[in-house]
């Protein structure tokens, strides 16, 4: 147990004022830290959080707007824990099975996304936080690169993946983009900046849906329920204002990757449309997905491989079909120049 849980552990018993409380580590990772007692969990958010956007996506799960969409929290504040990070109370619910694919509530998840694109952000508390998706796939790149692994045709097709993106893809502000460009050679510059500006504008088009209320970072472990049939989205850390493809992203990239089956993407999506969901539309819905779906395959590939190294371990089945997914993006890349 590390220390943070340690913390947190001792700190949900304190607020339960029982000292020999059972409690259940459910989750114990730099990034997020979740522990349960009872009918209550206790998470401890990633360091550098700020308190201001936190209280925020606080008050939007409570939102009566985002009832039976998002899971609510627990109202007992509870203070920082001695290393800093914060910590907020939730109602305990069921995960997804991880071991019963057939029954994975692709349905159910499609409907949620499409009401919580629907929910009106100018009713909401505010100022409402950018949805952080594309900073965090930044954040998996510069965690390859801080890696310092040797060289290989994998990390070359994620590099050259990563840099065919479009800015706001890749999480990249003016002031980001201004900086990067004063250090980077003239002529790879150049070449990037080309394709990129080519991608900006035929995806230009398909984003006037930018700025919905958006989880950030879909998949089925964000989903819990109370009830049989009650599922809610949980996992607020990067809810906010964004494009809404991107949460329809990993779903899209499994699918485009073998991982996902195409029944459960019929099915995924069928209910996201069939809800209303904006980000799709009716026909062809790869317009839209493509970008956030290629951003996704490359964010997971950088992961694989960053995770893989330190544990010195090869990389496994889903893995691998993230990484290759990853080389075909960029060969294609390549293919059209």
């Amino acid at each position: 147990m590390s220390q943070t849980a340690a913390q947190l552990v001792a700190a949900l018993r304190r607020g339960r004022r029982d000292a020999t409380a059972e409690v259940t580590v459910l989750a114990d990772r730099p990034d997020a830290t979740v522990v349960r007692c009872g009918q209550v969990v206790a998470k401890a958010h990633p360091p550098g959080t700020d308190p201001a956007e936190l209280a925020v996506r606080l008050g939007i799960a409570a939102h009566p707007r985002c009832a039976g969409i998002l899971l609510p929290p627990v109202d007992d504040g509870m203070a920082a824990l001695p290393d800093g990070r914060r910590v907020t109370l939730w109602p305990y619910g069921e995960p997804v099975a991880p071991d019963a694919p057939d029954a994975a509530p692709w349905v159910e998840a499609g409907k949620l996304l499409a009401r919580l694109h629907a929910v009106p952000v100018a009713e909401l508390p505010g100022p409402l936080p950018a949805m952080r998706g594309p900073v965090k796939a930044a954040r998996a790149i510069a965690r390859l690169r801080a890696a310092a692994l040797p060289d290989s045709a994998a990390i070359r097709a994620v590099s050259h993946a990563w840099a065919g993106l479009p800015d706001w893809a890749r999480g990249v502000d003016r002031t980001d983009r201004t900086d990067r460009r004063d250090r980077t050679d003239r002529r790879d510059r150049t070449d990037r900046r080309d394709h990129r500006d080519r991608t900006d504008h035929r995806d230009r088009a398909d984003r006037q849906e930018a700025d919905r209320l958006c989880h950030g970072d879909l998949h089925l472990g964000q989903l819990i329920r109370r009830r049989a049939t009650d599922w809610r989205l949980i996992d607020i850390d990067d809810l906010g204002l964004g494009d809404p493809a991107w949460d329809l992203a990993r779903p899209a990239a499994w699918y485009a990757a073998g991982l996902l089956a195409p029944e459960d993407w019929d099915r995924f999506l069928g209910a996201y449309r069939a809800a209303g969901g904006p980000a799709a539309g009716q026909g062809d819905p790869w317009p839209r997905l493509d970008v956030p779906a290629r951003a996704l395959t490359v964010q997971t590939a950088a992961l694989a491989l960053a995770k893989a190294a330190a544990a010195g371990r090869a990389l496994d089945e889903a893995e691998e079909a993230m990484v290759e997914a990853a080389v075909r993006i960029a060969r294609y890349m390549e293919a059209v120049g």
